[in-house]
């Protein structure tokens, strides 16, 4: 995950201690976790503040997480995973039907939670293809595509090199990088991504993309333009 532009993800859970815990879980993971506690303070937060990802839980007071989720999708896509004692599948179902992006449990480890939200970010950012300039990413088989021609990349280059691509003519670090394509933040070097970027420069290339694309900033890291 970015560091430097951390998702904003909204908290709306009435036990307090267990809105603290995974605000104290996302802020670990470089998120910019808010808390609210009334499902019927959702909307005017929604109204004036950024929201990424909203955590939801299904019993609150004041309008209950499936009406504030309902309410929610009429405007927004806001990624939205609800958290619930009620394990029963019917409410499951009714819970996604209503717009839901996924479901979470009681009791559950907040580790899974983080792992949920940064997999939630990542498909909801990469699940719609992206063209530009004649040219197509499509997360769907990890492909890269210009007049018509594709190449496929492997999980990491793809969101390697979406994460440029979406924003041409921003430098990323090395350590940025890592972030965005190893949820795990197993350590790796800084000449794994070097060797990714030359195997997804190569790659392009097959397709009509130039190289220098992809461009490397000296002491800096690298750059999509």
């Amino acid at each position: 995950m970015n560091r430097e532009a951390a998702k904003h993800i909204l908290i709306v859970e009435d036990e307090l201690k267990i809105a603290q815990l995974l605000a104290d879980y996302l802020v670990s993971s470089s998120f910019e976790p808010h808390q609210l506690h009334r499902g019927d303070q959702v909307q005017a937060w929604l109204a004036s503040h950024p929201c990424d990802l909203i955590l939801l839980d299904l019993m609150l007071p004041g309008l209950d997480g499936l009406e504030v989720c309902k309410q929610i999708r009429q405007h927004s896509n806001i990624p939205i995973i609800m958290i619930t004692a009620r394990v029963e599948e019917i409410d499951r179902l009714i819970g996604l039907e209503h717009g839901a992006d996924d479901y979470i449990c009681k009791p559950f480890s907040p580790r899974e939670v983080v792992a949920r939200v940064k997999a939630v970010i990542r498909r909801v950012i990469n699940q719609t293809s992206l063209n530009t300039d004649g040219i197509q990413l499509s997360e769907q088989g990890f492909k890269v595509s210009k007049s018509g021609v594709q190449c496929e990349l492997t999980k990491v280059e793809f969101y390697l090199f979406s994460a440029m691509f979406k924003q041409p003519g921003r430098i990323f670090s090395r350590d940025q990088l890592m972030d965005i394509i190893y949820d795990d933040r197993h350590i790796v070097s800084d000449r794994t991504i070097d060797s990714h970027i030359k195997k997804v420069r190569k790659k392009i290339a097959s397709i009509g993309i130039e190289e220098s694309a992809v461009h490397s900033v000296y002491g800096a890291g690298y750059k999509y333009e």
